[in-house]
């Protein structure tokens, strides 16, 4: 999936302004980082891709077509194309590690026969195949987080977008999942991650865009 943002901006009815004139453009097929600091317009950057948010002004385009020529009826279509990843995970703990995986099949009404298919598979590319009966809350913080992946990938999205994926996590385990990421991104899929670790950034060698107070300063190769 390609992503382009032409002088975008996001302005809310308080006033704050938080993006202003962003421009960039993600090549299908490529992984990069968004970094900056809190409150920088991460988050709301990755809403507007997924139409959660709209733009006050500026064009995004995805896959060339205009996010703001898509009525409402499109929009369920255009999120099932986009996997999300979380910080908190948002697991629902009253579910098995199956259950939580299968949970954007069922919203988008796939065929019972092929969800059990597509959930193994999905945690098998986690390395998390032999823990799909166990409840999420037996599980560590890093396991939880690749049910939260399994989950963004088990729909075979075309963009992948991880808001703040390492976190909460230690060093070793944010590689792991960062890892993850990489092995996505070489089957072809668009990876876009938010990122304030700067130095695990640096360490993956790709694409950075840096946001601060809602502007685009950096857009260049390795940090």
């Amino acid at each position: 999936m390609e992503i382009e943002f032409q002088q975008v901006g996001k302005k809310y009815e308080s006033g704050q302004e938080a993006l202003s004139q962003v421009s960039f453009h993600l090549r299908q097929g490529e992984m990069a980082f968004l970094t900056g600091h809190s409150g920088a317009g991460k988050s709301t950057l990755m809403k507007l891709i997924m139409m959660i948010e709209r733009q006050s002004y500026g064009k995004i385009l995805v896959d060339n077509v205009d996010l703001r020529t898509l009525g409402k009826a499109a929009i369920p279509f255009h999120r099932r194309r986009v996997g999300v990843v979380f910080q908190n995970h948002q697991l629902l703990f009253d579910r098995s590690v199956f259950h939580n995986v299968a949970l954007p099949l069922q919203v988008s009404g796939a065929d019972d026969s092929q969800v059990g298919k597509r959930v193994r598979a999905a945690l098998d590319k986690v390395g998390l195949l032999g823990k799909e009966k166990l409840n999420p809350m037996a599980l560590s913080g890093g396991e939880q987080q690749r049910i939260g992946i399994a989950r963004a990938v088990v729909n075979k999205p075309q963009l992948l977008l991880a808001d703040e994926p390492t976190g909460n996590l230690d060093p070793r385990l944010s590689a792991e999942i960062m890892n993850l990421f990489q092995e996505f991104n070489r089957v072809g899929v668009t990876v876009l991650i938010a990122s304030h670790d700067l130095a695990l950034v640096a360490r993956m060698r790709h694409r950075v865009l840096t946001l601060n107070q809602g502007r685009m300063v950096n857009d260049g190769g390795f940090s």
